[in-house]
């Protein structure tokens, strides 16, 4: 078993799907790991070559064995280069995304297999291992701050990593003169409860729906009576749709939308008031100027958590990739089927 956890060339990704202490089970177990170096890792690499794995340079993956099983989180370079490797990662190719088919033609093309962290599941359909609470904390988080900033006539400006989530509850308080309303939408799920903690922390008052309050389909007007929404429903055939894409010039209390699952290349997105991610450097994007109703959909938001997001993402996988000797069963044998479908 040859396990490689390469470097993320994404920018502002400081997350890791491995910790050194899982990486240590492996290399007991008899397994060889191989870890890329990254300064920009929330982990010094020292610690993972204090456990027995093999350091090499950033991107050096392209000539791994063909037998490697390369271990990631984000998107890998658009280069275009044939894909010869099995890859676990978020491959966003599932949901009809333009940029997933290209990534699925390189699949197909080099022959290798996408294991998509995403549809990782068990035997139940629920996924094993997810960033979802941590990104419902930093989404609401910023969500509000972008409200605050809103009320004084202001953009929410660039954002970096935060030192802890007491520290970005602490900002986000500093940031608004009074508690907004918030409507959570998927309140009982990872992403929701992350959500509703943060909602909390900064003593505001949040409506929880899940599957009861939204199994009628719709139309939703409730939805434009909150200052607030935040969306942690997964984009998915069949989701209803929550803003209409008219939704601007409607009547409303609504201003700020913090789509947590944020997936705007899906058909199946239910926020239909924008078409693009927006970034670190430009945290929100103006859908409608008065009154003005912001979006703020940002899709890796685990990342301004880095330290609190992979430990609780790699303790949830760890038991899992401990099975890699067995990839045609349970999670991984799923996995790969799912891939082979979408394929």
């Amino acid at each position: 078993m040859l396990i490689w956890m390469r470097s993320e060339p994404r920018e502002n990704e400081a997350r890791a799907p491995m910790v050194p202490k899982g990486a240590a089970q492996m290399v007991e177990k008899g397994w060889r790991v191989v870890v890329e170096d990254a300064p920009e890792r929330c982990i010094p690499t020292d610690e993972y070559r204090a456990v027995g794995c093999e350091i090499v340079p950033v991107g050096s993956w392209v000539d791994a064995p063909d037998g490697a099983i390369i271990l990631g989180l984000k998107e890998l370079p658009e280069d275009g280069t044939p894909l010869r490797h099995r890859h676990i990662m978020f491959g966003h190719a599932y949901k009809g995304q333009a940029s997933g088919r290209v990534l699925l033609d390189r699949f197909k093309t080099g022959g290798g297999t996408l294991l998509d962290l995403e549809y990782l599941v068990d035997d139940t359909g629920r996924r094993v291992a997810a960033f979802g609470y941590w990104a419902g904390y930093a989404g609401a988080a910023l969500s509000v701050m972008a409200w605050g900033h809103q009320q004084r006539g202001e953009l929410l400006q660039a954002v970096d990593a935060f030192a802890s989530a007491q520290d970005m509850a602490s900002q986000v308080r500093a940031t608004i003169d009074k508690a907004p309303s918030a409507l959570i939408i998927g309140a009982l799920g990872r992403v929701g409860s992350g959500a509703t903690d943060l909602c909390k922390a900064v003593g505001m008052t949040q409506t929880g729906w899940d599957m009861a309050e939204t199994a009628h389909g719709g139309p939703f007007p409730e939805v434009l009576r909150n200052d607030i929404l935040l969306n942690c429903i997964l984009a998915h055939e069949g989701a209803p749709v929550f803003v209409e894409a008219d939704a601007g010039d409607a009547k409303r209390e609504l201003s700020v939308i913090g789509d947590i699952a944020c997936d705007p290349e899906s058909a199946f997105s239910p926020i239909k008031v924008y078409g693009q991610t927006t970034t670190w450097d430009v945290p929100t994007l103006r859908a409608h100027d008065a009154p003005p109703l912001d979006v703020m959909a940002i899709d890796n938001l685990p990342s301004l958590l880095p330290a609190e997001s992979t430990d609780d993402f790699a303790r949830q996988l760890l038991p899992h990739l401990m099975q890699l000797d067995e990839l045609d069963k349970g999670v991984w044998g799923r996995a790969q089927e799912t891939f082979r479908t979408h394929l």
